[in-house]
């Protein structure tokens, strides 16, 4: 399989081009010449110019959205799908014979089995075959399953934010994973384009809440990831909450340390597990959203509380870069044999 820079542009469609995630694929990929938009889909918008729907891109996409011809996307390089979960496994196995890499950036792909995915998502999957064939796509785990794919299951926004949190405590094995608390606190852009009302900047603004307490669909994801990575079960608390803000999550992660555990071996760990990582900053300070807004950043502190022993670690993400499209072309990077820094900042 060919994972070497193209000497012509990436041929690369966006399905599902309408959305959030989509319009920042767009963004993210407008002023590139090593890579071509050749198709994006949009049912609902079929026919209509890329600008209508993302006045931000005026000038820069000059397509019209089309409806999905699975005939349309033979020869593309890369296909993106960016539609709601619950939509990708229907056609998945068709795009899969154009003979294009795809990357999917909803939640169809990322799970091991169909009975957690009906579990959490609340609906049967269409094509529980594809469950063992996706790559689950986390450079930072899986960087060399990636290179080689041709099918990478894009990770979620806020499972992103805690497995990073996580990882090199777990990898260094300086935690009880048994009983591991997560809260994340999302911009309300994390709920899609087609949210309901209680998604909307109205009745989220000058409030906070938690939502769907135990039963989100992101628990497994961020379960079975950890679980991969510690080669043992784990357990967990995962609490969601909405905050008056655009786009960005913040996720703190509370963990009991393993007798013996120093703060200097707290923060060897991380800043050695990280050391490498182009898209990581690993810094022993609180970190803050502001900082990661519009890249594809991952900012991350860890400390130990004086007063109870516990590691508390803060990670920064924004949900719709790091956490869906920026990810997304950092998989690309990786599959297309390109800089990781390709197209992203």
């Amino acid at each position: 399989m060919n994972t070497q820079s193209h000497p012509a542009p990436l041929r690369v469609g966006i399905v599902g081009a309408s959305g959030y995630s989509g319009g920042e694929l767009l963004r993210l990929l407008a002023p590139a010449t090593s890579v071509r938009i050749e198709l994006v889909t949009a049912h609902t918008h079929a026919g209509k110019p890329v600008e209508d729907v993302h006045p931000f891109l005026a000038g820069s996409v000059p397509l019209k959205f089309a409806a999905l011809d699975v005939e349309q996307c033979k020869g593309l390089d890369c296909i993106f799908i960016a539609l709601p979960s619950g939509e990708a496994m229907g056609i998945v196995a068709a795009l899969r014979k154009t003979g294009s890499r795809i990357i999917d950036l909803g939640g169809d792909l990322r799970l091991p089995t169909a009975e957690l995915y009906e579990r959490y998502y609340k609906m049967p999957h269409a094509a529980p075959e594809l469950l063992g064939q996706a790559v689950y796509g986390l450079p930072e785990l899986l960087r060399e399953q990636i290179r080689t794919a041709d099918l990478v299951a894009n990770p979620g926004c806020y499972p992103t934010s805690a497995i990073l949190a996580l990882l090199p405590a777990v990898a260094a094995r300086l935690i009880d994973v048994k009983g591991i608390v997560i809260n994340s606190l999302s911009g309300v852009s994390g709920a899609g384009r087609k949210s309901g009302v209680e998604y909307s900047f109205s009745e989220v603004n000058e409030s906070v809440r938690a939502y769907k307490i135990g039963t989100h669909q992101h628990i497994p994801e961020i379960q079975t990831t950890l679980e991969r990575a510690a080669k043992t079960p784990v357990t967990l608390s995962f609490i969601p909450h909405l905050i008056p803000i655009t786009r960005g999550i913040y996720t703190t992660v509370h963990a009991d340390l393993r007798p013996g555990v120093t703060p200097e071996r707290v923060q060897e760990a991380y800043t050695d597990f990280y050391r490498n990582e182009p898209f990581v900053r690993y810094k022993a300070r609180i970190p803050e959203i502001r900082s990661v807004l519009y890249t594809n950043y991952c900012d991350i502190g860890a400390f130990v509380e004086p007063h109870t022993g516990k590691l508390v670690v803060a990670s920064v993400i924004d949900n719709l870069v790091k956490g869906a499209a920026g990810q997304a072309l950092q998989n690309m990077n990786i599959m297309f044999g390109f800089p990781e820094h390709h197209l992203l900042k």
